[in-house]
């Protein structure tokens, strides 16, 4: 059974930086696809980034392009988003989520078969 845990969500000013981290676990994943979400309240759940984990090719929402860094360590079976100058409007809960054999660029929940429970980033302006 595939687990991935969420950690490092907070409250951080305008401009600031935060490092979410997702730790996973329960199989090989190196034909895993693993990515970030967000839901804020009211709003559907949203894509933000995806990377392989073996090759570690990466793909952005437009709106985080430039500003967010998906990355994963393969000795540790984690992935990190990197968030920096932060908007109020990225506040949200954010999720991890993993799916095997996924095309790199899939951004609808659906698609995507494990998740995590979610961190709250909550972004003060």
């Amino acid at each position: 059974q595939v687990q991935l845990v969420e950690s490092g969500g907070g409250l951080v000013q305008a401009g600031g930086s935060l490092r979410l981290s997702c730790a996973a676990s329960g199989r090989t994943f190196s034909s895993y696809v693993m990515g970030w979400f967000r839901q804020a309240p009211g709003k559907e759940r949203d894509f933000i980034a995806a990377i392989r984990w073996s090759g570690g090719s990466t793909y952005y929402a437009d709106s985080v392009k430039g500003r967010f860094t998906i990355s994963r360590d393969y000795a540790k079976n984690t992935q990190y988003l990197q968030m920096n100058s932060l908007k109020p409007e990225d506040t949200a809960v954010y999720y991890c989520a993993a799916s095997p054999s996924l095309v790199l660029g899939r951004k609808t929940p659906d698609e995507w078969r494990y998740w995590g429970q979610g961190t709250q980033v909550t972004v003060s302006s």
